[in-house]
């Protein structure tokens, strides 16, 4: 179990994460934020269990991401299957998401929402993924950011699954020192 307190002028976060699913307990005081973090919690198979409160909508869904970005970061075992991808279909919307959780960050794609983007960028960026979201196709912005969500925990249910006994990447284990 992974557990990261954040705390900053603009926002206060308690959050636990884990592997292999469990209890799935979000209050941010942002409906639609506890909606997705509750969605990409149970796609991506996690127990989650976050108490988060902040100044501005932007503030809180933005250091939200980097906590959760964080503290998956710590469940990611050494032999994982590394990769995943997902295709999700949710009314109008069609949304692809690819990640490699190898530790090299990256984000690229496009939302109907620069916050949402901003949250799945937040995300990649601290956990070190690589993550790619593509919108196929989409009128309702609440049902791409959904699907795109929903993508993307899958994916990471894929990728954070336990491979066998060896490293998947050319590279072997990465091994960092800091001190």
């Amino acid at each position: 179990m992974s557990r990261i307190k954040r705390e900053t002028k603009e926002t206060q976060i308690d959050l636990e994460v884990r592997r292999g699913g469990g209890p799935i307990e979000v209050t941010t005081g942002d409906v639609f934020l506890d909606h997705m973090v509750n969605t990409l919690a149970r796609y991506a198979g996690l127990l989650v269990n976050l108490k988060a409160k902040g100044d501005l909508r932007h503030h809180l869904v933005e250091d939200v991401a980097i906590a959760i970005g964080l503290a998956l970061k710590d469940e990611v075992p050494e032999a994982c299957a590394r990769f995943g991808w997902a295709t999700i279909p949710m009314d109008d919307a069609l949304v692809h998401a690819a990640v490699d959780i190898g530790g090299r960050a990256w984000y690229e794609g496009r939302l109907p929402s620069p916050l949402y983007e901003h949250f799945l960028q937040s995300l990649a960026v601290n956990l070190g993924a690589n993550l790619h979201v593509v919108v196929t196709r989409g009128r309702d912005k609440h049902h791409v950011v959904e699907a795109a969500v929903k993508s993307t925990g899958l994916a990471l249910r894929q990728a954070l699954a336990q491979g066998g006994d060896d490293v998947f990447s050319t590279k072997g284990s990465v091994k960092v020192e800091r001190g």
